[in-house]
This record gives structure tokens, sequence and C-alpha cells, in this order.
């Protein structure tokens, strides 16, 4: 049997029960879901509901609680509409805003100096992702000539960055103090932050693993972890060096890519944006970042067939793929005839394993 219709003063009595509720209240329940938010699309489309919803959509209290998921805008799907919306979100004072748009402008529209203040702006707000990506900058120089590198500074950034709990931050200021880089030479104390660096990575994966037992398709307990080597010897742990966690544990999970970096990396491998002669991406595929400059970045110095823009990307491509794929050559040449370079120079090489001592 077929349903009565509803009459039009029925239709109109319900929707007078969502026009009677304040506007503050909307607003709440909007900010909630824009902090929740798994997609754009999520937020969006209760933007383009009506016009109300709109309106209070807009708020400011409500952009400002936005989570980063909701600026994970394609590179495909950059249009001015996206940028419009995260400047409404920047001067909501969004931090995640403010760092997306900072890398976007920096690395992407090549406007560096407001992406610079950018990136700072949510630095200034303890952001730690831009706090890192801030030192990153620093130890490259990027944007600019080699000479502008600033290595206190990034030792600076890296080491505050690390104490809001950033893995890549606390792995960079480890081989800092190993190496003298930036910073008086303190090996155990930098052997001492790697160590730290690794046991905060086997708490994600420990988290990780417990989260996904209750599903009935994985491992119901850690008990199927098991240690394996690398029958390579080349890729052995060294009893005299601090040992990469995914040497001992099967099958570390990816750590979560910020949504900026994920767009850095569409932008240049979709064509959107065009890399200058000479200048690569960082080989690690959840960075994103390339070279502003010829030879920015550091090459493995086993195989010299990849790049890094920081110690801690390099340490992630290791886990991931690296360790499989690198093999040793007699000798490298970079693109210009020239050798490999020193440790810390533009184009200069870094160790295959970030976990070993040089």
């Amino acid at each position: 049997m077929r349903r009565p219709l509803r009459s039009s003063s029925q239709s109109q009595h319900k929707h007078d029960h969502f026009d009677v509720l304040p506007d503050d209240l909307v607003v709440f329940i909007l900010s909630k879901l824009s902090s929740s938010a798994s997609s754009p699309s999520h937020f969006i489309n209760i933007l383009s509901t009506c016009k109300r919803l709109n309106r209070l959509g807009l708020h400011h209290l409500v952009l400002s609680k936005a989570g980063a998921k909701v600026f994970a805008v394609k590179a495909k799907n950059w249009s001015e509409s996206a940028h419009r919306f995260l400047k409404l979100c920047v001067n909501a004072g969004n931090v995640d805003a403010s760092y997306t748009l900072g890398m976007i402008r920096f690395y992407c529209l090549q406007n560096r100096r407001s992406g610079l203040a950018l990136m700072a702006k949510a630095a200034m707000k303890s952001h730690a992702s831009a706090l890192y990506s801030l030192a990153v900058i620093q130890f490259n120089g990027s944007g600019g000539s080699k000479r502008e590198k600033d290595l206190r500074a990034g030792v600076a950034l890296c080491a505050r960055a690390s104490l809001l709990g950033h893995v890549d931050a606390l792995r960079e200021l480890g081989h800092c103090l190993q190496d003298g880089y930036g910073v008086r030479q303190n090996i155990a104390e930098g052997r001492r932050l790697l160590v730290q660096a690794n046991a905060r990575e086997l708490a994600f994966v420990i988290r990780s693993v417990t989260q996904s037992s209750s599903s009935p398709s994985s491992p119901s307990s850690l008990l199927t972890w098991r240690a394996h080597r690398y029958q390579n010897q080349n890729h052995a742990c060294q009893t005299d060096s601090v040992c990469s966690l995914s040497d001992f544990v099967y099958n570390v999970p990816v750590p979560a890519v910020h949504p900026a970096n994920w767009f850095l990396r569409e932008w240049f491998e979709s064509g959107s944006g065009v890399l200058g002669e000479g200048l690569r991406l960082c080989a690690h595929i959840g960075c994103g970042r390339p070279e502003t400059r010829p030879h920015e970045f550091r090459r493995c110095s086993v195989c010299g067939k990849v790049n890094y823009c920081s110690r801690g990307c390099q340490a992630l491509d290791w886990k991931l793929r690296h360790k499989m794929e690198c093999s040793p050559v007699e000798l490298w040449v970079d693109d210009n005839g020239g050798g490999g370079g020193g440790a810390h120079g533009d184009g200069g090489a870094v160790v295959a394993n970030n976990e070993a001592v040089g």
C-alpha cells in the first residue's frame, strides 16, 4: 500500500523545527562537525544544504575548529574558491589552515615570504608540523641560497617540535647532536634521543595493532609479531649503532601523513606544478617537498639514487622501501659530474640507514 502524502502544512511544520533552533546551537553543532569531518566533502556538503547552514557554516568559530582533514583538498581540485576558503579559516585563527596554506604557498605557488609567514603563525601556536617544516627550511636554506642556512635555528625548532611529540623532529635532533650539526656534539645524548624516537614509534605500532585486534580479519594479539632480519648482511643492524624499529618488528604501519604533504606530491607529480631544471622531490613518498635550488637535498651515500630533505624522511623511506632497494655502487657521480659531497652540504651524502652512526 502506498503511504499517504504529507500535506504542505505538515512539511512546513517539520521545517519550522529547524528554523526555531537558535544560531548559537547550530554553530556549536557545526563546530563539532568541522572538527571531526573526515574529508572536505563531508563538511562542504553540509554548507550547500541551505542558506542558513551556509551562512552559519562560515562562522569564525566553525572555521577555527575545522580539522586538518577538512583541508585535504586534492591538487587537481585546487581552485580560487579552495584558496579563498583556506584564507577564511586562517583569518578565523585555524592553525592547521595556516600550516597547510603556508606549505602550498611556499612550495607550490612559490610565494616564499607569505608561505613562511603562515607557517610561522602556526608555529607560534605550537603546531608541531609547522615547527618541524620551518626547521627543514632552515637546515636546507630553502627558498634562498646555500649561505642562508641557519643550523642553530633549525636545531632550536626541532627541539621545540620534539617536545610536542613530533617523532621526526626528535630523530633529527638526535642526529644533530651525534654529528655536532648546528649544536655542540654530544654522542651519548644523541643516541638517547634516537632510542626515544624509536620508543615513540613502538608506542604507535602497539596502539595500531591493539586497535585493529578487535577486527575479525586482524591478528588477535601481539604474539603474531616476530623479529626478523634481512638476509643481506649489508642491511643487518650493527651492535654499535642504534637500530631501526623496523629491523625488529613485523609489519610496521605507515605513519599518518599530513594533508599538506600529500598535496605537495600530487601537485608536482600530476603536472599542476612544474619543477625547475635539475630539481627533484624528496624521495620519501609521504613528504612531497621539492628542492628550491639544484642539489639542495642530501642523497644516499650508498646508492646515490635517492635524495631526502631531512633525516626524518630518510628514516621513514628506509623503513618503507629503500632498505629493500638500496645497493652499493663503487662510485656515483652527480648531474654536474661532481662527487657526492660532504655529510651535510648541498647534494651531500647521508648514510643508507638513518639510524646508523657514521
